[in-house]
């Protein structure tokens, strides 16, 4: 790492990266309780697990206005509103009297989340140099990969202390509350680091986001439903992984030792996804994550009934977390380099929206499966990996060349 690439990222960290650890730190550790609480309330378990799900639907609603937000507010400011809405939501879950209540406030935490997710990527898309974005953001993959690992940790240790499943709630309301402290205090990066004007004639200001996804339709559907694919296989390799165990008798400590190893392989890589794409461009990262995605979920489905099916089980998770890893901060590069230069904050709120919907629904898409066929369910995932893979080959080298290299 040069010394100025070293710089720049120490002087967003006060700023970018420490908030997106502390939000996200707070909102793993009360994610899990949810469908607890909602029992508590007396919802059954289809009830709890839909209630638990408007945290996504919240995020899908959010990305369209957070562009709005975003572009006339600015990223602080948007980051600070998205905070205090979060708070509102932390609060909400706290004092919900049934389950609706609850879901609303679930809701209104996912909805912030969206703003307070693509101010922080509109911010590295006009400010971050070409030659190291990737790296950049790809910390910001890293960041919300620790949130995510160290926020059940953090409930599991206030549960045993308090065995209240609201308790965690609170620990949220604190990070937010730091969050917003350190936006508030630290340098405005705004004002440290000026927007990055390209060299060439950039793009008039679109009219928001129907005329962002009009002027950037192609790019968007073909990069982009690739990228939609690639979220989707991060999110279903949550699902299929843990169900995959279960399903050949693995016990519940197993099962969490195989999510374990997947997710300590992916999050020791993020950074190196990041220098890839920097010094190679941004196909070294996608395209072998995504192959890599295919062979181990096509592998999968042929080793269920296999005697050594719980080998095969580790190995593939291992690739998968390779893959996964690898792929730290592929979809927000990618988005920041198609962005419209001078107002990229439509064009992103339309492909994170985009992103998302492929997170939300392949997931769905493959328990549906595996509700008749476990190993069908993986062949399945293994061929929407191709699918993702086939459209990163075809399309990146059209629409992001290699003209992003290292300094």
């Amino acid at each position: 790492m040069s010394n100025s690439t070293r710089a720049l990222l120490l002087r967003m960290a006060p700023s970018i990266y420490g908030p997106t650890i502390l939000f996200t730190l707070g909102q793993s550790a009360v994610m899990p309780l949810i469908p607890v609480i909602a029992v508590g309330m007396g919802a059954g378990i289809g009830l709890s697990g839909f209630i638990a799900s408007t945290l996504v639907v919240g995020q899908l609603a959010g990305n369209l206005p957070a562009g709005w937000i975003v572009a006339r507010a600015g990223e602080r400011i948007a980051m600070l509103i998205a905070t205090g809405v979060a708070f509102f939501g932390a609060i909400g879950i706290v004092l919900a009297p049934n389950p609706g209540t609850l879901g609303v406030a679930v809701f209104v935490i996912g909805f912030a989340a969206a703003t307070f997710g693509l101010a922080r990527h509109s911010f590295m898309t006009t400010r971050v140099p070409v030659a190291f974005r990737a790296r950049a953001l790809s910390l910001i993959g890293g960041s919300h990969r620790l949130g995510r690992f160290g926020g059940p940790f953090l409930a599991a240790g206030i549960l045993a202390l308090t065995a209240s499943p609201v308790a965690p709630v609170w620990a949220f309301v604190v990070c937010l509350a730091l969050t917003a402290l350190l936006v508030t205090c630290a340098p405005d990066p705004e004002q440290a680091l000026p927007v990055q004007r390209p060299v060439e004639e950039p793009e008039p200001r679109t009219a928001g986001i129907r005329a962002a996804v009009r002027h950037n339709r192609a790019p968007l559907a073909r990069i982009g439903g690739s990228a939609a694919i690639l979220s989707g296989l991060r999110t279903t390799k949550d699902v299929l992984l843990p169900l995959w165990a279960v399903s050949i008798g693995m016990d519940p400590a197993g099962v969490a030792l195989v999510v374990g190893i997947a997710g300590t392989v992916d999050f020791a890589l993020f950074y190196t996804s990041g220098q890839v794409m920097d010094r190679f461009g941004r196909l070294w990262a996608a395209l072998p994550a995504t192959i890599g995605m295919a062979v181990a979920f096509l592998g999968l489905s042929l080793t269920h009934d296999s005697p050594d099916a719980l080998t095969w089980l580790l190995i593939c998770a291992v690739v998968i977390g390779i893959g996964n890893g690898l792929s730290s901060g592929i979809v927000l590069t990618l988005g920041a380099d198609l962005a419209p230069p001078g107002d990229p904050s439509a064009f992103l709120a339309a492909w994170r929206t985009l992103v998302d919907f492929g997170g939300a629904t392949a997931p769905l898409a493959i328990s549906a499966i595996a509700a008749a066929s476990l190993p069908l369910a993986a062949a399945a995932a293994g061929t929407l990996a191709v699918l993702g893979a086939a459209g990163f080959a075809r399309w990146v080298p059209r629409y992001v060349p290699r003209a992003h290299r290292k300094p």
